[in-house]
């Protein structure tokens, strides 16, 4: 086993890379940091709160007293939208490029921070026209294009609060969120370009709106962007330009709480049903603001910036809206794929822009490492100077080739660890302070306190463990939409007094912690974080399957992959055909329920599932089926045989 690739031989990795001197001169973060959020932790993030306008100024930090529900810089007012756009327009830094939009079919559009306020201001103004008022909930399904941000920018400019859906997901996926959050506005588009053609998004939006399954929706506004024929619906549905186009360019931020809603992101969870994670306005800034500009070095003035997450996820979220244009750099946006028109695409982006700053997903650099280094040395990469790393642990082999490839040997890599609960980065890196280490997210950053823990929730000083959060921080989740009890059950009763956040953990003997991913029944494939019983639910639905099990098996590519067992109806087996047949219907069925992101790599159809005498499915032993090891201990199955049966079958070759 090469050095560093495997779980047992992570404390044992010795490479280091310490930052270079001249980025120690020049760098934003300063080893002071953590000595002042050591003395006085909210001194600190108050101090950090302070770094943003408020309308009203705070006087109080932390109330933590109902706890787990905690309120930050609640007496304090602001507006989010004003935050990231006006004040910089009003310091005369309006003519800073704020966007650089790419487009997957090759247009190309730029926007100031004058010119995007101006466009923001314009659509409240649409909105609000629209009868959208503060607390409404508006619900954004949109291809990864400017219109996205500025719709998100424009929805809390009046105070309502957004729940973008990602754009890869189902009608059904679509209408349970919709539901969930009540939303009474939708912004989507005909559709929007991915893999060299239009993907449709407006048949999805009528679909789930279709018999009136979702009653609290009343207007959606529609961006022509992909040209594809769209339904209409006459008082509903409006096209973009037709409300923007003509409103007005003026519109003054009214400000709100700092505790005010800022927006429902939707998880999977344990259960089949999306977690509606709510984030508010003050903290959840203060943190986004902060990390943005310390982990990744941020200079407004000469750095440009991309970040390749999808606004439909915390990543797009927080640090392609809120963070950089809270802190005013130049960002790159691009719509599509990094295989579109071919796989040189991202490094073009990159020459073309001088990007100096890039944060993307250990499945791409995994990916673009089986392609070789010689598509990205086709292209310039000299003006990058921070790397970053987001969504699941990457390996250290992969860490050393995107340093040596992609950062020329000279860049420092910032693997961070964070989840859509979080808000923002909690363990990195600072690129001009940490010795990085290969594979390793290291420490929990200033203001940020974690802990290791057994299965009893004492600390655990080395080895691994439960990765916990001890104190509350400024952009924690403020709870789950509509359910109080599910989010104290979810993340505070594993553990009484501290966050569970669902993943192991190691800490190794410098101290530095190395994430080992999820620990629940939740899989990380390609960084988006899917449920297996929501999958489960999927299966089950289909008139041929009577049960189904979900478990994620370790992917070299996509960290993990989606493999599914199922045992169909007695009634239907003559009708569904060929296991193979079986395996493709099921898949497709799949992706239709939930999203093309959700297909199963592999689905198998068996005749039992291994269970215990109380009905328990034991996932760690499909988990062996389907990761190709030997089945461990089988002793507790009421029916010893049946890995027998699995196994056997599978041996046959009858699976997908």
């Amino acid at each position: 086993m090469s050095k560093g690739t495997g779980i047992e031989n992570l404390q044992h990795e010795t490479r280091r890379f310490p930052p270079s001197a001249e980025f120690i001169a020049q760098a934003i973060a300063k080893p002071e940091l953590y000595q002042q959020a050591q003395t006085d932790r909210l001194d600190f993030w108050a101090n950090q709160a302070r770094e943003l306008y408020w309308h009203k100024p705070f006087t109080k930090t932390l109330d933590y007293s109902n706890a787990p529900f905690a309120t930050w810089f609640e007496d304090g007012e602001l507006n989010v939208s004003y935050n990231t756009l006006d004040r910089h327009v009003l310091a005369g830094r309006g003519e800073r490029i704020a966007i650089y939009f790419e487009g997957e079919n090759g247009d190309t559009r730029t926007y100031t921070y004058a010119e995007l306020l101006a466009e923001v201001k314009k659509t409240a103004n649409a909105f609000a026209s629209l009868g959208l008022v503060s607390g409404d909930r508006v619900a954004i399904y949109m291809p990864m294009v400017p219109e996205a941000v500025i719709a998100m920018l424009a929805t809390v400019r009046l105070g309502a609060i957004h729940s973008v859906i990602f754009g890869g997901f189902s009608a059904e996926s679509l209408r349970n969120r919709i539901n969930d959050a009540e939303a009474e506005l939708i912004i989507t588009a005909d559709g929007g370009y991915r893999k060299g053609k239009v993907s449709a998004l407006k048949p999805a939006v009528d679909e789930a709106l279709a018999d009136d399954s979702c009653p609290s929706v009343k207007n959606v506004v529609v961006l022509k962007r992909g040209g594809n024929q769209v339904g209409w619906v006459q008082g509903r549905d409006h096209w973009w330009s037709d409300v923007v186009d003509s409103a007005s360019s003026e519109h003054e931020a009214e400000s709100f709480g700092a505790e005010h809603p800022l927006f429902i992101l939707y998880t999977s969870g344990t259960t089949g049903k999306p977690k509606g994670i709510l984030h508010t306005s003050g903290g959840y800034l203060t943190q986004a603001v902060f990390t943005h500009k310390n982990v990744f070095d941020v200079h407004p003035e000469k750095d440009v910036y991309w970040c390749t997450a999808d606004v439909g996820w915390i990543t797009g979220h927080t640090y392609v809206v809120y963070g950089p244009l809270a802190n005013g750099v130049s960002q790159v946006i691009y719509e599509g794929t990094p295989d579109s028109p071919d796989w040189g695409r991202w490094w073009q982006i990159i020459e073309k822009y001088k990007v100096s700053i890039f944060y993307t997903a250990p499945t791409a650099i995994r990916t673009f490492m089986k392609l070789g280094r010689e598509i990205p040395d086709k292209s310039d990469l000299t003006s990058l100077r921070v790397l970053g790393s987001v969504g699941e642990p990457i390996n250290p082999e992969a860490w050393i080739w995107y340093r040596d490839v992609i950062g020329g040997n000279s860049c420092p890599i910032v693997d961070t660890w964070w989840q859509t609960e979080t808000g923002a980065i909690m363990i990195s890196p600072l690129p001009g302070i940490t010795s990085t280490k290969p594979g390793s997210a290291q420490v929990a950053l200033p203001g940020i306190s974690i802990g290791i823990v057994d299965e009893e929730g004492k600390k655990v000083t080395s080895g691994g463990g439960y990765l916990t959060i001890n104190e509350p921080w400024p952009s924690m989740l403020r709870g789950i939409w509509g359910d109080p009890e599910r989010f104290q059950k979810t993340y505070w009763s594993q553990y009484p007094g501290l966050y569970f956040a669902g993943d192991g953990a190691r800490i190794d003997d410098d101290g530095d912690v190395w994430i080992l991913g999820r620990v629940d029944d939740v899989m990380n494939v390609s960084g988006h974080r899917l449920s297996t019983a929501e999958i489960e639910s999927a299966l089950v639905s289909h008139p041929f399957v009577a049960e189904a099990a979900v478990v994620g098996a370790t992917d070299e590519t996509t960290g993990q992959a989606i493999v599914a067992f199922v045992i169909l109806r007695a009634d239907q087996v003559a009708a569904a055909g060929s296991d193979s047949d079986v395996s493709k219907l099921l898949r497709d069925h799949v992706a239709k329920e939930i999203g093309p992101i959700a297909k199963p790599r592999q689905i198998m159809v068996v005749s039992e599932l291994p269970k215990t005498r109380s009905g328990k499915i034991m996932r760690r032993l499909l988990r062996d089926v389907a990761e190709d090891r030997p089945i461990g201990d089988v002793t507790t199955l009421a029916d010893t045989t049946v890995m027998d049966v699995i196994t056997g079958k599978l041996a046959a070759g009858a699976t997908d």
